[in-house]
Parts: C-alpha cells; sequence; structure tokens
C-alpha cells in the first residue's frame, strides 16, 4: 500500500484546459524493460526505447521495485558522479539514504521527494537505512531526471527535500488520478511551463489504490 493515498472523489481538481492551452497526444505505449541498479535493486525502465526529442527536457526515469525485501536483502548504490541535470526522487513506500559531497542529503521515506541539482558536478550515493537491511521489508519509489537548460548546465549543486506532509493532495479533472503537487522551488525552472514542482504521479494502479470505487 502507498505511504500516501486518498480518495481522488473528494479532493480539489485540477483545472481543466482551456481553449489556448496546448493539447499533448499521446505519442506511444511503451512496457520498460526491467533490470537492476547500483549494487543489485530491481528497476524497471520507464524511457527505455523513446526518442530523446520526445523526452525533453526529461533524460531517464526508473521505477525501483517494487519489492518485498528480507532480511540482509536491501541494495543501494556506490559513490557516482552526475553533470548538468536534476534528479528527483520520489519514494512511494519504504526508506532510502542520501548523501552527496555538498554537504546534501537525508533519509528519503514514505511519500517523500528529494531534489538534486547535479549542475556543475557532485558525487552522491543512495542506500538502504541499517534497520530496514537488518529487519527487511518493502522498497518502491520513482527517480525522474530532469535536464537543465543550457545556461544553468554548470550552475552550483543543489539539494531539496520534500517531506510528504508538504505536498497539496490534488485531484484530476476527471477524478481518476492523484496530482502531487510541491512548494515553489527556489530555482525556477521555465523550460518546464506548467508542470508543478515535485512529483506529479498519475497511473492506473495508483488511482486503483487511492480509489478503490474506481474498481
Amino acid at each position: 500500500m502507498p505511504a500516501v493515498t486518498a480518495d481522488t472523489l473528494t479532493l480539489t481538481r485540477v483545472s481543466p484546459p482551456t481553449a489556448v492551452d496546448t493539447e499533448r497526444p499521446v505519442r506511444s505505449l511503451t512496457t520498460g524493460p526491467r533490470g537492476y541498479e547500483g549494487e543489485g535493486f530491481p528497476v524497471v525502465r520507464a524511457f527505455a526505447g523513446v526518442a530523446a526529442k520526445d523526452l525533453d527536457p526529461f533524460v531517464h526515469m526508473d521505477q525501483m521495485g517494487e519489492i518485498e525485501y528480507q532480511p540482509g536483502e536491501p541494495r543501494g548504490t556506490d559513490w557516482h558522479p552526475h553533470r548538468g541535470f536534476e534528479t528527483v526522487t520520489y519514494m512511494i513506500d519504504g526508506r532510502f539514504e542520501h548523501q552527496d559531497s555538498h554537504g546534501g542529503g537525508g533519509l528519503i521515506t514514505d511519500g517523500a521527494t528529494q531534489w538534486m541539482t547535479a549542475g556543475s558536478g557532485i558525487l552522491h550515493i543512495e542506500t538502504p537505512p541499517a534497520e530496514l537491511v537488518e529487519s527487511g521489508g518493502t522498497f518502491h519509489g520513482i527517480q525522474l531526471w530532469v535536464n537543465l537548460p543550457k545556461k544553468d548546465k554548470f550552475a552550483d549543486p543543489a539539494y531539496q527535500a520534500i517531506e510528504g506532509g508538504q505536498v497539496t493532495l490534488l485531484s484530476s479533472g476527471d477524478g481518476g488520478a492523484l496530482v502531487r503537487s510541491s512548494p515553489v522551488r527556489s530555482r525556477p525552472r521555465p523550460d518546464l511551463g506548467a508542470v508543478p514542482a515535485g512529483c506529479i504521479r498519475r497511473s492506473r494502479w495508483h488511482t486503483r489504490q487511492s480509489n478503490p470505487a474506481l474498481g
């Protein structure tokens, strides 16, 4: 069960598009291949096979898990570099610890989001906390990579933690999907247009979990 759920039929709904908005049709439906990341945690590569021109400004997205670890099984990553883009990590269920070479980091847990700007370059590591390694438990999250505009490629690295309680829960216009909207970020991203800062999670799986009445 996701850490953040709601009855989408009772939430405030996102405003419908207006006549001046641009409709973005579905380009394709793809099935992401499964694999392993870091020291061996399972992922689904959501954007595999999709042309870069259809993704911009997004670069890459992994679904991490969903898996129920036994004691001693949880895995993370080693120290590794990033440069020129941002990573957005949303923990649907479970816990992940982050550290980076610029002093950012903390525990990402149950509905929290981490937004890391790699900018001119950063080293970071993501690991399951010791108590999760000892006890086992659920691990399920999403990591999205967002490209930086050319003028920001060498920006100073930055880190922002957005806790689950800081987000606003909204519903799609038809009441069928849960939308998470975070507070305004300190570094504006005009290239992302109207996409709320933080993570938007909209999927049929989540719709059913959040609102069983929809079947």
